[in-house]
């Protein structure tokens, strides 16, 4: 995916992306903020995730958008890579922010500074998904995608048939579900939603876009339930933490990249435990002792 930091690319008719410089573990390259409107005109437009907060990516995106009205400001979740630029972008554009309502208690999603709530976060209108939003010559439909974060919500460009994917699915890897927001069997359940609207391309807002989405989200879904059947293999071999697990399973990974492992490892099972086929104890924390129900 060839790209500068704050660089304006017109990436099709009606979108436009800008990469804020915030590479890491989990951002990849960095966010992918969205322009969604034709550009070289005067017609208004749309901005999904403005990203983190970083006077420099700001300038990018006020230069990006210049001689076009801003009627909108799409948020896709509340984690600090995506939201807390929401709020001075859309004051400086004088525009509202739509995002669905965030979490109701402080979640530390993984330990890492980029997939931790921003606490400020508070959305202008809050999206239950379904709605349309409408400008000039271009439609987005919200779509609730919980699973990665339990507001997560995804915006389909009916135009292009494209859906702005966030993070639930990722272009250059797989996504994050870190309890206790992230939630599995929600995360499974939305990607089949997202897989039945048989999208022609998906955005994601770190990676390249995803021309293909039938074969790839197909493979997305077939890592999840074969990641299922090690952690269940692991526990029929008497491994009873998730302590335990993760060496073995994960030995491949950078050992740095564990404790991200091991919360994913925790979402398997207590969608696991949820579906009765699995017990906790005493309950279902990162601590417990698993065994096969």
């Amino acid at each position: 995916m060839p790209f500068e930091y704050g660089r304006i690319d017109a990436v099709s008719p009606l979108i436009q992306r800008v990469i804020a410089n915030n590479p890491g573990p989990f951002t990849f390259t960095g966010t992918g903020t969205y322009i969604v409107g034709r550009a070289g005109t005067g017609a208004g437009v749309a901005v999904i995730d403005p990203g983190p907060l970083d006077d420099t990516h700001l300038a990018a995106l006020l230069t990006a958008v210049a001689g076009r009205p801003v009627s909108h400001v799409l948020v896709t979740h509340t984690h600090r890579d995506h939201a807390p630029l929401a709020r001075p972008f859309a004051e400086a554009v004088g525009a509202p922010i739509l995002a669905a309502q965030p979490p109701t208690r402080t979640i530390h999603a993984s330990g890492t500074p980029d997939e931790d709530e921003d606490q400020t976060f508070a959305p202008d209108l809050v999206l239950r998904g379904g709605e349309a939003i409408e400008g000039d010559g271009w439609t987005l439909e919200a779509l609730a995608t919980p699973g990665h974060a339990s507001n997560h919500m995804a915006f389909i460009l009916r135009e292009e048939n494209a859906l702005f994917c966030g993070d639930h699915v990722m272009g250059w890897s797989t996504t994050v579900v870190a309890p206790p927001d992230g939630d599995m069997t929600a995360y499974l359940d939305s990607l089949d939603r997202v897989i039945a609207r048989d999208f022609a391309t998906l955005w994601p807002t770190h990676g390249a876009p995803i021309t293909e989405p039938g074969p790839f989200l197909a493979a997305y879904k077939a890592h999840r339930l074969a990641r299922e059947a090690q952690i269940i293999a692991r526990m029929e071999g008497g491994e009873r933490r998730i302590s335990e697990i993760v060496p073995n399973l994960y030995a491949a990974v950078d050992p740095r990249l564990w404790p991200a492992a091991s919360l994913s490892v925790w979402a398997h099972l207590i969608a696991l435990r949820a579906a009765g086929r699995v017990v906790a104890r005493p309950g279902p924390s990162i601590d417990a002792d698993w065994t096969l129900g």
